[in-house]
C-alpha cells in the first residue's frame, strides 16, 4: 500500500512539473567555429529521478534529433546522420556538448526530458537555447603595392583578413604621426566560402605621405556585432632626409674657372685690338678731299697758262714740249 502511495505521489509531482513547462526560458549560447558548443538543459531534478526513469533528447530547429538517452541507454539510430559522433552528454550539468561546430549549426535547439511511468511518457522539462557561431578572423595584414605613378610619396597598399564569421562591420586604415592620427576608409571587398560560409575581406587604398614625416600605419577590422577592433601589426615608414645635391668634383671647378677666365681675356683682347685698328685707319673722306683739291689746283694752273700764252703753231708747241721734257730730265739728273 505504501509503495502504491509513493508511486501515485511521484506521478502527481510529474504531472505538476509538466504543467509548469509552458514558461520555459530560452538561453543564449555561443560557440567558435570547429570547437565545442554547449546546449544546456538546466534540469534541477528536484525529485532526484534516475536516468533509468527518464527519456532525454535534443532536436534542432528542423526537428532533427541530435541525441537521445532512453532510460539510461543511448539510441544512436534515432539521431540524424549530420550529428552522429558529434555529441556527448554531460550528466552532471544536464548539458549536451556539440563538437566540431560549423557555421551551419547556428540556430535554435530544444532539450526535452520525459518521465517514463505507468501512464507512459510524461514531459517534465523543456528548454530552448539559441546557438550562435563565431569564427576568428586572421590578424589583418598590410601589403604594399609597387608605386605605379611618378610621385614617390604616394603609398599603395592592400589590407586583408581571412576565415572569419560573421561578416565584419568595416575595415579601415589609420595613419599615426607624432602630432596627429587620421582614418581612411575604403569599400570593403568580401567573399564567402560556399562550404564553410566563412568570410574573407580586404580593402585597397592609395594616399600621400610627406617624406619628411615618420608614419605608422595600422589596418583595423571592426567586428560585428561585438564591435571588437582587430589591429594589424604596425607598419612603420621612416622620414627620408632631404637629398643633398651631389658635390661637384674639383677638376670640373678648375676647368669651369679656366674657361671663364679664357673667355674674359679673349673678349678684352678682341676689344682692344678693334679699338686700336680704328685709331690707325685714316678716314676715307680726308683722302678723297686731298685728291680733289690737288686736282682742282692743277686744272686751274693749266687754265691760267693757256690764257696767258698766245696761240702757237703746232711746231712751236712741239718745241716747247720737248724743251719742257728736257728740263724735267735735267732736273731729274
Amino acid at each position: 500500500m505504501g509503495d502504491c502511495d509513493s508511486t501515485m505521489g511521484l506521478g502527481t509531482t510529474v504531472v505538476v512539473m509538466a504543467l509548469l513547462l509552458s514558461g520555459a526560458a530560452s538561453l543564449k549560447s555561443q560557440a567558435f567555429f570547429s570547437e565545442t558548443g554547449d546546449l544546456p538543459c538546466h534540469f534541477s531534478n528536484p525529485q532526484n529521478l534516475s536516468l533509468d526513469d527518464l527519456v532525454i533528447f535534443w532536436q534542432d530547429q528542423n526537428k532533427l534529433v541530435l541525441y537521445e538517452l532512453y532510460r539510461g541507454q543511448e539510441k544512436p539510430h534515432n539521431v540524424h546522420s549530420k550529428y552522429i559522433g558529434r555529441t556527448s552528454f554531460d550528466q552532471d550539468n544536464w548539458t549536451l556538448r556539440l563538437h566540431n561546430v560549423q557555421i551551419k549549426d547556428k540556430g535554435s535547439y530544444q532539450c526535452f526530458i520525459h518521465y517514463k511511468g505507468p501512464q507512459g511518457l510524461i514531459p517534465i522539462h523543456q528548454m530552448s537555447s539559441d546557438l550562435s557561431v563565431l569564427a576568428n578572423f586572421s590578424q589583418p595584414e598590410i601589403n604594399l603595392i609597387a608605386n605605379q605613378t611618378e610621385n614617390p610619396n604616394i603609398i599603395n597598399l592592400t589590407c586583408s583578413s581571412t576565415q572569419g564569421y560573421p561578416e565584419p562591420q568595416r575595415m579601415y586604415i589609420r595613419l599615426e604621426t607624432n602630432n596627429s592620427a587620421t582614418e581612411h576608409e575604403a569599400v570593403m571587398k568580401k567573399s564567402q566560402n560556399n562550404h564553410t560560409e566563412l568570410y574573407n575581406v580586404s580593402i585597397s587604398m592609395s594616399f600621400s605621405i610627406p617624406p619628411e614625416t615618420n608614419v605608422t600605419i595600422f589596418c583595423i577590422l571592426q567586428l560585428n556585432p561585438m564591435k571588437t577592433l582587430l589591429f594589424s601589426s604596425p607598419y612603420n615608414i621612416d622620414a627620408k632626409p632631404p637629398v643633398p645635391s651631389p658635390p661637384v668634383p674639383d677638376h670640373i671647378l678648375w676647368i669651369a674657372a679656366l674657361l671663364v677666365t679664357l673667355v674674359v681675356v679673349c673678349g678684352m683682347v678682341f676689344f682692344l685690338t678693334l679699338k686700336k685698328r680704328k685709331k690707325k685707319q685714316p678716314g676715307p673722306s680726308n683722302e678723297c678731299e686731298t685728291i680733289k683739291v690737288e686736282g682742282k689746283e692743277s686744272e686751274q694752273t693749266e687754265k691760267s697758262v693757256e690764257l696767258q700764252e698766245p696761240e702757237r703753231s703746232d711746231e712751236a708747241q712741239c718745241d716747247i714740249s720737248k724743251t719742257a721734257s728736257g728740263d724735267k730730265r735735267a732736273t731729274h739728273f
